[in-house]
């Protein structure tokens, strides 16, 4: 990858998350420490828009720090991830699909903290996006405790194996607290190995959402 000659400054950040909170007290506080984090740099929060869980926990300590939060959620999610009320702007979409979407659009990084198949999907798909060269915007992993090392050693694997090429493998950041995830995000260089160059999906549409521009 390209070496970065200055450090990214981000205005908002994407954080994908579970509506639950999991079985370990260290997953809560990671999503405390990294709204803490985001609210020390003055950088808004574009989440997936419920109120249960490190969703709820991340997005709260947000809001309350005075960053502008913005919550993207399908109709069809509303009574399972929000519980109680929600903070600062709720979005509502129609599908999955177009809450990826306005919420890529929305970031300028993306972050993804523990969660389970809808984080880790949302995860893979950004760092797929990068790969094909529709955003250049980095991708992080909050690990927690070790909680995505599978995960990365099946990145490992996938270049042992002939199936991502070791520059690809660069594209996802990781690190165990956010500070230090931040700290290296804003000092990834960027990717420029893409399928097709950059410029060439900007006239693409993404799924059936014509109005839709893809995130510069």
């Amino acid at each position: 990858m390209e070496e970065n000659k200055t450090k990214n400054q981000f205005k908002r950040v994407c954080v994908f998350c579970g509506s639950n909170s999991g079985r370990k007290q260290a997953y809560s506080d990671a999503a405390i420490e990294l709204g803490d984090e985001l609210v020390n740099r003055k950088i808004d929060l574009v989440y997936g828009g419920g109120s249960a869980g490190l969703m709820g926990l991340i997005s709260q300590k947000v809001f309350e720090g005075g960053c502008h939060v913005l919550g993207v959620i399908p109709k069809a999610l509303m009574p399972f991830e929000i519980s109680g009320s929600t903070v600062g702007e709720v979005r509502t979409v129609s599908d999955m699909h177009e809450r990826k979407a306005a919420m890529a659009r929305e970031s300028d990084a993306f972050i993804a903290l523990p969660g389970g198949y809808g984080t880790m999907e949302e995860l893979l798909e950004m760092i797929t996006w990068c790969q094909l060269g529709i955003h250049k915007k980095p991708v992080g992993l909050l690990n927690v405790d070790g909680y995505y090392n599978p995960l990365l050693a099946l990145f490992d694997n996938g270049v042992k194996e002939g199936f991502i090429k070791p520059v690809a493998r660069d594209i996802v950041v990781s690190a165990p607290t956010a500070q230090e995830l931040m700290e290296k995000m804003e000092h990834h260089p960027t990717f420029n190995e893409q399928v097709a160059p950059h410029e060439s999906w900007q006239v693409q549409q993404l799924g059936n959402y014509p109005a839709q521009q893809n995130a510069q």
